[in-house]
């Protein structure tokens, strides 16, 4: 089993006018203004050491030099996708957010999916900007006070707290809209229009009230329940996303229904799984190790795996969701399965 050590993400940022005067008027100008700064890099420690075997290969696949190649080419795609236009306040906030950091998940299922049933993953590079868009778009709403109310992020001020709520608030309609809109024109010629359209609507529906709107509404509502009601609420709220990426990866590639089935088993898995060790690190982990108010859950007295079943069952419970999205990518080709199965391991393992 893989694990790897101390990936260091370079995002590259366009240069911010400083004479706009969005910049220069803002009240966290300052702040600002040194984030977005010509030639600038933004360099965010990923993927951190678990073990002692962090840089050994297995099989002959290695997991970390495949992320930073997938990761560096994500966030060179995000950058071009989403320049800094008029108006120039809400594009500053929404590159603020998008262009952050973070593990990109999501693209690189998305991207991994396409390989797998495809010998091009090309086709799938709007796609899996546009899920980043829709996730960062999640996260600025989850933040702001209304919801989660949480004042950082990826181990910054969030959105609202430099731009101010009603920019967060437009700024993530704006990157939804954009996602849409990258999906439709940059995917043009790469793949047949019934596989671009049945991705839209993958994708509108799992993010929606079936999906990540869903188990939001859910989590907002919970008072206590049991391991079944916070399961519905990680597979909609969470795991629709991963799912989400793995299909439009599978049906770009032009996967059988077959294919797409097994992979939307394994995306729910990992998913879930994400979010059992998320609830773990909250509680066992400082603000600083993961960039963001670790310790809310118990404050607020929030239902979570360790809250329900203790931290021992719930390692026990991500280990199991581990295998069992793993089988699900038993008889694809082993080489092109790799980045999959050794993502899931990395998940199951993540210390941040």
């Amino acid at each position: 089993m893989n694990i790897y050590a101390n990936i260091l993400l370079k995002i590259p940022m366009k240069r911010i006018s400083t004479s706009s005067s969005t910049l220069l008027h803002h009240p966290n100008h300052s702040f600002i203004k040194s984030f977005f700064i010509s030639n600038h890099t933004v360099t965010v420690s990923r993927f951190s050491s678990h073990s002692s075997a962090s840089n050994r290969q297995t099989n002959g696949f290695d997991f970390k030099a495949y992320m930073l190649e997938k990761v560096t080419a994500v966030n060179q795609a995000l950058d071009s996708a989403l320049p800094l236009a008029n108006p120039i306040g809400i594009h500053e906030a929404m590159r603020y957010s998008l262009l952050s950091g973070g593990k990109r998940i999501c693209p690189i299922v998305c991207l991994a999916a396409c390989r797998l049933v495809s010998s091009d993953e090309s086709a799938a590079m709007p796609s899996a900007c546009a899920l980043e868009m829709i996730h960062a778009m999640s996260l600025m709403h989850d933040d702001l006070p209304c919801m989660d109310d949480d004042g950082l992020r990826r181990g910054r001020p969030s959105c609202h707290v430099v731009f101010g709520e009603r920019a967060a608030v437009l700024a993530g309609y704006a990157l939804l809209a954009r996602a849409f809109e990258h999906i439709a024109t940059a995917t043009q010629g790469t793949a047949p229009p019934g596989r671009i359209v049945r991705v839209v609507g993958e994708i509108a529906r799992l993010i929606g009230p079936e999906g990540v709107v869903g188990g939001q509404v859910a989590d907002l509502k919970c008072g206590g329940g049991g391991v079944e009601q916070l399961e519905y609420i990680h597979l909609h709220k969470t795991a629709a996303s991963v799912e989400a990426s793995a299909v439009a990866g599978a049906v770009l590639g032009g996967a059988c229904e077959e294919e797409i089935d097994r992979l939307r088993k394994y995306s729910r898995c990992t998913g879930l799984m994400f979010q059992v060790v998320d609830d773990i690190l909250d509680l066992t982990k400082s603000s600083e190790e993961l960039g963001k108010t670790s310790g809310k859950d118990k404050v607020a007295d929030k239902m979570t795996y360790p809250k329900l079943i203790g931290i021992d069952k719930s390692r026990d419970y991500a280990h199991k969701l581990n295998k069992e999205a793993q089988e699900q990518l038993l008889g694809f080709n082993p080489e092109k399965a790799a980045p999959l199965i050794e993502l899931a391991n990395y998940i199951v393992h993540r210390q941040n």
